[in-house]
């Protein structure tokens, strides 16, 4: 009797299971098509070992809930973007200090259990001239990017150690706050709605999943409307993330473990966020009439944990300015979060411009 015939077995590799996996194994592939792979100081590459990699591929993924498809869509343009862009040596460039000089800072805290706290301030107030920081656009995008990048840089997540929790909170995100000390609210100024569009495009596509919360400082109690109009259209996850309030130094109460070295203009102890922020580098611009003289370049103010203030050393905020100043827009800041709001806030009904008034719609101030 003859023996049975062994049916051959065939084996083919099995497909990945999780999203992760899946934009994992898409890895090699896509950075080859766009021949680039760094992301937020992160080389990427196709292995699971390779903790920082994975990390920023959880945050594509968390921001296109966990849709790999979608994910590697939204990484191929943020890659594309930075390629062209390069992003990381904008943060060594100087930039025109009439233009930008004390818009924006970053600064690090430390609780007492040493946990770090990134925060990116954005000064509105700040603005001299809507027409000179915003009327080119492109130079505004490179100087938002670089203000970004030097954040992203702090939170080091090219030195991560674990994978974002699944399902549980991010670990590897900032915070941002939104000052609108002395601007006003109503109609918008041309430059800056150009201004606010492109970054709004840009930075919700290449920075998605880096901003835990979203603090408005300084906002007039008139504009609370916006902010309830803002409750029909958007998740509650998102709407968790943005906490308006109409005082600055409230912001201490709702960041209480770092209220030792918080900027004392925001409830804190520590000194004004103009002595512990770090800017970018800026340049004077050189003057009309001789453009012969060497400009003169200011360095960037190095970035260290605020110590801990004194009574003797705590220093008073700065008074609030006689006229208010030309508006900033609200710049996308990060995630789809900053694109969901805008979208909500052009829904939202604006209230009557005051004769005379030059100055932007709540809708784009919010929107980063």
């Amino acid at each position: 009797m003859s023996a049975e015939a062994t049916p051959a077995v065939t084996t083919t590799a099995e497909a990945p299971k999780t999203p992760l996996a899946k934009l994992t194994a898409r890895v090699a592939e896509i950075t080859t098509k766009v021949d680039y792979k760094e992301m937020w100081g992160v080389q990427l590459d196709g292995s699971s070992e390779n903790i920082p990699s994975q990390v920023v591929l959880q945050k594509f993924l968390r921001a296109n809930s966990n849709n790999a498809e979608a994910a590697e869509k939204q990484l191929v343009s943020a890659l594309e973007w930075r390629k062209k862009m390069q992003p990381v040596s904008l943060v060594d460039q100087q930039f025109d200090k009439t233009k930008f000089a004390d818009l924006g800072y970053v600064t690090i805290h430390r609780d007492d259990a040493g946990k770090e706290t990134v925060i990116t301030w954005n000064i509105y107030g700040a603005v001299k001239d809507n027409k000179a920081t915003f009327g080119n656009v492109d130079e505004f995008i490179r100087w938002r990017a670089a203000l970004m990048e030097l954040s992203v840089q702090k939170l080091k997540l090219n030195e991560v150690k674990e994978l974002i929790p699944e399902g549980g909170q991010d670990p590897y995100q900032m915070i941002q706050v939104h000052d609108y000390l002395n601007v006003s609210f109503f109609r918008m100024d041309p430059a800056v709605k150009a201004a606010s569009k492109e970054t709004i495009q840009t930075f919700s596509m290449a920075y998605p999943e880096l901003l835990a919360h979203k603090y408005f400082v300084n906002v007039p109690f008139i504009m609370g409307w916006m902010f309830g109009a803002m409750k029909l259209f958007l998740a509650p996850a998102t709407l968790r993330k943005f906490h308006p309030m109409t005082s600055g130094t409230t912001l201490a109460s709702e960041l209480p473990t770092i209220v030792a070295t918080l900027p004392s203009e925001y409830g804190g102890k520590g000194p004004s966020v103009k002595e512990c922020g770090q800017q970018l580098a800026f340049v004077d611009a050189a003057p009309a009439a001789d453009k012969t003289e060497p400009v003169k370049v200011e360095e960037p103010t190095p970035t260290t944990a605020a110590p801990a203030a004194t009574a003797e050393d705590t220093p008073v905020a700065e008074p609030a300015p006689a006229k208010p100043a030309p508006a900033e827009p609200a710049l996308a800041e990060a995630d789809k979060t900053e694109a969901a709001a805008a979208k909500a806030e052009e829904a939202a009904p604006t209230p009557a411009a005051a004769p005379e008034t030059t100055t932007e719609t709540v809708a784009d101030k919010t929107a980063a």
